[in-house]
């Protein structure tokens, strides 16, 4: 089989809100063979820029578009996928999009390679079997210790075992950031796991995240979540080394390639490294980053808070580590992430998550969900168009 197209579908809720929800838009990607075979991935990025990765001219020799390294090449076996994931990183050196616009390209070769083949795509990466994942419910901290005492209350009662909280306005004031943490665990109780995101918001000031470390050790919180950016390394290495109970660091989802992620484990000293597939290059790079986890004693999650297709993949590269037990659920994605996908992983009665046997990443898309969300792109150089948005037929 030869790759003949890659499509990009730009969807978009009617109005984006400025706040932490990833849901509100997806960049969707279709892969199709000469053959007739097809396979769909997620970017996770902003839209336009990546379409832009794929399509721009090119500078240099190191910065070339993505689609130059992929059209036309054969896709039969787990290793041309690989080889490709070489191309584009020699031949798109200096464009930095690169990873971002290929990691949905490469998760949907993965997705077509599975449903050629017949396997899912854990299996085809090296996978034996695949264990199932405790659910963790994944949402934003209310603007008042009450909303969120609230919606850890909802997550109770839907038989989560595990919750994160996250972004809003926690960071910003200490007082204000303990009653935050009291609350969720109020509402909790004192068997469901808690985490707490700080998305980046103290830079490298170990002294800001220091002060919350005793409210989080009194919640018995598991993680922080991204205290520092994630070339902080410095920083994230005195805050682990002064831990002592159960609280660890995590961190790793803005990690665009296999080394970031690996960086941020031999010297960053984190508990937990959450990897985006749809930003770290695909599939393939996010497990060979799950499997230097587990070499590592180090757990691996992943992170995904876009849809269900981006869930299912980002299941994909650590389905076989038993110890690495925690999905990241989230719990309040928009109309269009939830009604995205057919055979959407859901937790079961037990809050576990199974990953599917079905071939590829074992997802159909509803296509009424993408003609309603759909954005058209066009892009013209000198009067010359060199995108469109393709047909979903």
């Amino acid at each position: 089989m030869k790759i003949e197209s890659v499509d990009f579908f730009y969807l978009s809720m009617p109005e984006v809100l400025d706040i932490g929800d990833g849901s509100q838009d997806a960049l969707l990607v279709r892969v199709r063979t000469n053959t007739g075979a097809e396979g769909w991935g997620e970017c996770e990025s902003s839209p336009l820029t990546s379409i832009a990765g794929w399509c721009t001219p090119m500078s240099h020799s190191a910065c070339k578009p993505v689609s130059h390294s992929v059209l036309g090449k054969p896709v039969d076996e787990p290793s041309d996928i690989r080889r490709l994931t070489s191309e584009v990183r020699r031949n798109s050196f200096d464009l930095l999009q690169a990873d971002h616009t290929f990691s949905g390209v490469e998760i949907a070769l993965w997705d077509l390679l599975g449903r050629h083949l017949e396997q899912p795509a854990w299996k085809l990466l090296g996978w034996d079997r695949s264990f199932p994942k405790v659910a963790y419910a994944s949402q934003l901290f209310g603007d008042t210790p009450e909303q969120t005492y609230q919606k850890a209350v909802g997550v109770r009662s839907k038989g989560f075992r595990a919750a994160k909280f996250g972004w809003g306005p926690f960071g910003i004031n200490l007082a204000a950031d303990e009653a935050q943490v009291r609350a969720a665990r109020e509402g909790l109780g004192p068997h469901i796991e808690l985490m707490v995101d700080a998305g980046t918001i103290w830079g490298e000031d170990v002294a800001q995240a220091r002060l919350r470390v005793p409210v989080l050790e009194e919640c018995r919180v598991t993680w922080l979540e991204e205290p520092f950016v994630s070339g902080a390394l410095k920083a994230y290495r005195e805050l682990g080394k002064g831990l002592t109970g159960k609280l660890r660091t995590a961190g790793g989802e803005g990690a665009h390639d296999p080394f970031v992620a690996r960086n941020l484990m031999d010297f960053g000293g984190l508990g937990f490294v959450q990897i985006d597939a749809g930003r770290i290059g695909g599939l393939e790079s996010a497990y060979s980053i799950a499997r230097y986890a587990q070499a590592h004693d180090i757990r691996y999650v992943n992170h995904t808070f876009t849809t269900p297709l981006a869930l299912s993949a980002s299941l994909q590269p650590y389905a076989g580590l038993e110890n690495s037990v925690y999905c990241e659920y989230p719990t309040e994605a928009s109309a269009m992430a939830r009604n995205l996908t057919t055979h959407s992983p859901v937790p079961d009665d037990d809050g576990m998550v199974q990953i599917s046997d079905l071939p590829g990443l074992g997802m159909t898309l509803r296509k009424e969900t993408l003609l309603k969300y759909l954005r058209t792109v066009e892009i013209r150089l000198s009067g010359k168009l060199i995108h469109q948005t393709a047909s979903l037929d």
